[in-house]
């Protein structure tokens, strides 16, 4: 199988030479623009070397190394600059660089060096999951949440009951699921039930289970979800809208690890591991006599804190981008990425919503997509700006422009010599304005055939 090269470089000319050599010497190039889009493309694809321009806008060659570090040493990363220097080529190998080249270079020099890392790669069979496949599903170059996956990591080993506790879409459910898989109970059941969802009258059954008759409406017995969870993990998210009522019944379930079904006459044994997630001030509650004080200390044997997107901003890049595609498939839109002014929009928001408002942002982006990558006027759209936040003049401008060619595209289904006399360009002109904001009139024809000719 040929092995795998992520190159990296914002010089699409060079990308694309780079793609070629490395193609004809019987490697697969998969190619990023930036280093946000390299990091996406890391999230779903692992491959056996990265080759990276230092200079870029953004993050450059060796922040994304960093970052690369930080998620998988083993990476090997080759790293090509025309400002090289041996000062440069010394830092970079005490960092762990694998190997340092300096523009221009021979293409025999690259692919030699690029043979050696590749060597270096073990062979992966495509059973053996990488060794951090237990929180793939979380995205993160950021050192306080590689902290706290750190702790899970080691959490998950024991049976201790987890809190875990954190602003709305932070991505609660995401880690109790990672210490699940983490743990000696991954290969028994994970079963999640939000306690803020379910009436009370029904959240009980739903936990213990209910004999046949138990209540009118009970036509048959049903299996509770402490009883579907044995021998795995029980989530239960929202705890602390949990009533006072069931508390005290679910406080008793855990010391006694016995659940009496409604109406039942027999308790049943069951072995099963409590993660728990509210986004709640619990330490409130509990003085408020809100939440039973004994359940909280049950509970809270190791408490886990997730930060909120708004404090690891490095990595809304890398979660937009691997968000987009995914979803761009599903939503038959051909997207490579963002522009970088919508990269910096969507990193200087707040995101109350957390990732789950960033992952709604960039699906509606991408569901209204009309260009190869999407431009910060959308992603300002999307995040309802009000009138008086306003964009840079020079971004303003580009919109405008963006928005216009779009326009003219769509009047004459992709016809560009229509367009181009609509806009009074010369069609040189007017290719090369679509060029500079990825509009490809390809994809403004309808499956209908030519638009009316425009007089």
């Amino acid at each position: 199988m040929s092995a795998t090269v992520l190159v990296v470089d914002d010089d699409a000319d060079l990308r694309q030479l780079l793609a070629i050599r490395l193609r004809s010497a019987g490697y697969k190039p998969i190619t990023a623009a930036s280093g946000a889009e390299a990091l996406g493309s890391l999230a779903s694809t692992r491959p056996h070397a990265v080759i990276t321009d230092l200079r870029m806008e953004g993050m450059d060659g060796i922040a994304l190394f960093e970052h690369i570090r930080e998620q998988d040493p083993a990476l090997p990363v080759i790293i090509l600059t025309a400002h090289g220097t041996i000062p440069d080529a010394v830092d970079a190998t005490q960092r762990g660089v694998f190997g340092f080249l300096t523009k221009p270079f021979e293409a025999r020099e690259l692919l030699a060096l690029l043979q050696r890392a590749v060597a270096l790669q073990p062979q992966r069979a495509a059973e053996a999951p990488p060794s951090k496949a237990w929180r793939a599903a979380i995205l993160t170059a950021n050192p306080r949440m590689l902290a706290l996956l750190s702790e899970a990591e080691l959490v998950a080993r024991s049976d201790a009951s987890v809190l875990i506790r954190g602003e709305s879409g932070t991505g609660k459910e995401l880690l109790a699921q990672a210490i699940h898989r983490a743990s000696p109970r991954h290969a028994a059941p994970f079963v999640a039930i939000n306690c803020a969802a379910i009436p009370e009258t029904l959240l009980e059954s739903e936990l213990f289970g209910h004999a046949k008759g138990a209540f009118t409406g009970a036509v048959q017995a049903r299996t509770g979800l402490f009883q579907q969870a044995n021998g795995g993990t029980l989530f239960l998210d929202e705890i602390g809208d949990m009533p006072l009522p069931l508390q005290v019944k679910l406080l008793r379930v855990l010391q006694e690890r016995q659940v009496r079904p409604l109406g039942g006459a027999q308790a049943v044994d069951v072995d099963v591991r409590v993660v728990s997630a509210t986004h709640r001030d619990l330490d409130r509650a509990v003085a408020d006599g809100e939440f039973r004080s004994d359940l909280f200390y049950r509970l809270n044997v190791v408490g886990l804190q997730l930060p909120p997107l708004r404090e690891r901003r490095e990595d809304i890049a890398m979660l937009a981008q691997h968000a987009l595609q995914e979803l761009a498939p599903k939503l038959h839109r051909r997207v490579t990425g963002f522009t970088a002014d919508a990269l910096d929009l969507l990193q200087r928001q707040e995101w109350p919503g957390n990732v789950r408002q960033l992952l709604n942002v960039v699906e509606q982006c991408c569901a209204l997509s009309t260009t190869s990558r999407i431009p910060a006027t959308s992603v300002a759209r999307a995040l309802q700006h009000k009138p008086g936040s306003l964009l840079p003049f020079a971004q303003a401008r580009e919109a405008f422009e963006r928005n216009y060619l779009a326009q003219l595209l769509k009047m004459t289904n992709g016809h560009v010599a229509q367009a181009a006399r609509l806009a009074q360009r010369n069609r040189t002109d007017f290719y090369r304005l679509l060029s500079k904001y990825h509009l490809d009139p390809a994809r403004f024809k309808s499956p209908a055939g030519d638009a009316d000719k425009l007089e």
